[in-house]
């Protein structure tokens, strides 16, 4: 299945078509295509044209579908770059994900036929990371996948594609928040402080490395984290911990703000891009799972994009809570659905 037919069977319906073209959504960008009878014209949900009137809209799959049928591009949003664009997306990654060494931003421009400044930030735009930063976190999936297996921490590294330790520790502080061996070892030697701390929606558990939190969750305890991290070193918060965990508790009641707290959490790079794309949900509003998908350029990965809602470990601040079904439902929540009703009517003022 080519990328423009995975994009085509993506297609919402009518009336969430109409929607994202009124609110000049980009994420459905690439989805479908608006045609406007009136002036054979056809473009993307994010045209900054001015709205034809809804009885003369047409929605179909793709630009070829509107060719098809008789319409042209837009000359101001020009509809037949998104394809091309996320395909020379999916290019890039393909050639990353093959490589024993992280290619040249420039090598890659050129293996997908766009300037190395425009294709930094377009690839950014679709996956949420720079092509460098999607690189290394591919590589520290690798090492984390490697230090799970039996055998040495070395053997793991140079598994992992990594040509000397060093590297290998700088990412595994980067994307683990410790060294290989405490990862390795569940946790031995970190040092993670926590507390719980009553809130609104019943007690949150606090936990955070030197670098930030790395875990908020509703419901649970010492029990839990030490199940994730069971040879941490688990302290009682300080003075630190106390101020992130006072911040946090302000932002269940008020989930709409977007306090700058420090972060330090795992993912693999799929996981990181869907976290980014949550975080960029205005308060407020809501997106559905294949409009997660779709917003990281990987519109046939639904079911991974809701896994890794699944999988955040930090509620509240990164808003998983802001993604619903296809069909406007509540969906899943990790620490359940009454909290989720409640944090969605906190940011819409009910």
């Amino acid at each position: 299945m080519t990328l423009m037919t995975a994009l085509a069977d993506s297609m919402p319906d009518d009336a969430t078509c109409w929607a994202a073209f009124v609110a000049r959504d980009r994420t459905m960008d690439g989805r479908f295509v608006g045609c406007v009878a009136t002036t054979g014209i056809y473009c993307k949900p994010s045209c900054a044209a001015r709205h034809p009137k809804r009885q003369n809209m047409r929605f179909l799959p793709d630009p070829a579908a509107a060719r098809a049928a008789g319409f042209r591009a837009c000359l101001r949003c020009r509809p037949d770059e998104v394809g091309r664009d996320r395909i020379a997306v999916a290019a890039a990654r393909a050639l990353i994900e093959g490589a024993d060494d992280a290619p040249r931003l420039e090598a890659i421009a050129a293996h997908v036929g766009y300037a190395p400044h425009h294709f930094h930030r377009l690839f950014k735009r679709e996956t949420g990371l720079t092509p460098a930063a999607y690189a290394r976190a591919l590589r520290a999936d690798r090492l984390k996948a490697a230090l799970d297996s039996p055998g040495s921490v070395t053997s793991a590294i140079y598994a992992a594609g990594y040509n000397a330790p060093s590297r290998a520790y700088a990412d595994a502080d980067r994307h683990l928040g410790m060294t290989p061996s405490a990862w390795k070892d569940g946790g031995r030697g970190a040092l993670i402080r926590w507390r719980t701390i009553d809130s609104s929606l019943g007690p949150l558990l606090v936990a955070a490395t030197a670098r930030g939190l790395c875990r908020i969750s509703f419901g649970e305890g010492e029990a839990e984290l030490r199940a994730r991290f069971p040879n941490a070193d688990l302290q009682p918060a300080d003075a630190t911990l106390d101020q992130l965990a006072e911040a946090v508790v302000v932002l269940v009641d008020h989930p709409g703000e977007t306090p700058d707290l420090p972060i330090d959490v795992c993912g693999t790079a799929f996981q990181q891009a869907v976290w980014a794309a949550l975080r960029a949900i205005p308060p407020g509003e809501t997106r559905s799972y294949s409009e997660v998908a779709a917003a990281i350029g990987r519109p046939q990965a639904v079911r991974a994009a809701g896994s890794a809602c699944g999988d955040n470990v930090l509620a509240v601040l990164i808003p998983c809570h802001r993604v619903l079904r296809s069909d406007g439902t509540l969906g899943g929540y990790a620490w359940g659905l009454d909290r989720k009703r409640a944090l969605l009517a906190r940011e819409k003022g009910e």
